[in-house]
C-alpha cells in the first residue's frame, strides 16, 4: 500500500516545491504568457475579420465579373445582330444593282436591235427603190412599139424581182 499513498514528507516538499514553482512563474512569466495569449487571440481575430473582409469583396468581384460578363454577351448580341443587318443591307444592295444592270444591258440591247431592225428596213426599202428604178430605166429604155411585149417585159422583171426577194 505503500506504493499507493505517498508519504507525508514527500507529499509536503512537492507543494512546497509547487507553490515555488507556482509563485515564481505568476511573479515573472505569468504577464509575459497572458500578454502573448491575448496578442495571440487578437493576431486571431484579426486574421478571421479580414478573411471575413477578402470573403466579402470576393463576393462583390464576383458579382461584378457576372454584371460585366451579361454586359458582355448582350454587347455581342447586339454586335452579332448589327452585323447580320449590315450583310443583309449589302446583299439586298447587291441583288438591287444587279437587277438595274440587268434591266439596263437588256433596255440597250432592245434599243439596239430596234437601231439594227430599222436600219434593215431602211437598207431593203433603199434596196427596193433601186430596183424599180432599176426596173423603170430598162422598161422606159427599151422603148417597145409593141405593147404586149412591154407588159410580157414588165412581168419578166417582176419574176427577177420576186426571185431576188426570196
Amino acid at each position: 500500500m505503500d506504493l499507493l499513498l505517498p508519504g507525508i514528507g514527500l507529499l509536503a516538499w512537492t507543494l512546497v516545491a509547487f507553490l515555488l514553482v507556482f509563485f515564481i512563474l505568476k511573479k515573472f512569466a505569468w504577464k509575459i504568457i497572458i500578454q502573448s495569449l491575448d496578442e495571440r487571440e487578437q493576431g486571431i481575430a484579426d486574421s478571421l475579420e479580414s478573411a471575413q473582409k477578402m470573403k466579402a469583396e470576393m463576393s462583390q468581384l464576383k458579382n461584378e465579373n457576372e454584371a460585366l460578363m451579361a454586359e458582355a454577351r448582350e454587347e455581342r448580341t447586339k454586335l452579332l445582330k448589327e452585323a447580320k443587318e449590315i450583310k443583309d443591307r449589302l446583299i439586298n444592295d447587291a441583288k438591287d444593282q444587279a437587277k438595274a444592270e440587268a434591266a439596263k444591258i437588256i433596255a440597250d440591247a432592245h434599243n439596239a436591235i430596234q437601231t439594227q431592225k430599222m436600219a434593215a428596213l431602211t437598207d431593203v426599202k433603199n434596196q427596193i427603190g433601186n430596183m424599180v428604178i432599176e426596173i423603170s430605166e430598162r422598161v422606159i429604155r427599151k422603148q417597145l412599139d409593141n405593147k404586149a411585149e412591154q407588159e410580157k417585159y414588165i412581168q419578166q422583171m417582176a419574176g427577177e424581182l420576186n426571185q431576188f426577194g426570196n
